[in-house]
């Protein structure tokens, strides 16, 4: 009788960690729907904002899309935002996170899109493998009338990767990526097919 009750017990315990396996995988699924929805509805708004864009996107080793809100109390501020980096050439997604902090005064919420473009392999490498930080550098004006072709509208944040800053109010053109770290998410990008 013992034994068929710690069988019982067994099979019930396996049944709700299947159950709670199957729940978290659909749930990250959704949330990957969400991501690649995301990323579409930048890219055509990015491509309305500045045409050449599209070129530079398709043409390039790859590219990342994310997505932020950030919230600024008088001094401080921070913000989060999931992403998707896709290699052009072998079509491989890597979902990503973002997280920013930073001083400053003022107070507000504000939402943006940024858009990633990486000339090469070395640069889209070492987004994807040391993440990507921006620091006191990374504010930059845009090239738009400057520089023609692909890259117009977008500013150079290190050798081989390119931005564009997306704002409620269209192309910014002056890119504000101070105190972001962007970087892997680990949990969107294992499954639990085993």
């Amino acid at each position: 009788m013992k034994a068929k009750r710690l069988l019982i017990a067994s099979l019930i315990g396996l049944f709700a960690v299947s159950a709670f396996a199957a729940d978290d995988e659909k749930e990250k699924e959704e949330d990957r729907t969400e991501i690649r929805q995301m990323v579409q509805d930048t890219l055509t708004r990015l491509y309305k904002a500045q045409p050449a864009a599209k070129t530079a996107v398709e043409k390039g080793y790859g590219y990342a899309v994310f997505s932020n809100t950030g919230v600024k109390i008088l001094l401080a501020g921070s913000g989060k935002g999931k992403g998707l980096a896709v290699n052009n050439k072998t079509k491989q997604e890597t979902f990503m996170k973002m997280a920013s902090a930073g001083a400053g005064l003022g107070m507000g919420v504000k939402d943006y899109v940024v858009v990633f473009v990486f000339a090469n392999e070395k640069a889209m490498a070492q987004f994807l493998d040391s993440g990507w930080s921006g620091s006191g550098q990374a504010d930059a004006a845009a090239k738009a009338g400057e520089k023609g072709g692909a890259y117009s509208g977008a500013a150079e944040v290190a050798p081989g990767v390119w931005v564009y800053q997306i704002t409620k109010n269209g192309l910014a053109l002056q890119l504000t990526l101070q105190g972001t770290k962007y970087y892997k998410d680990d949990d969107l990008n294992k499954t639990n097919k085993s």
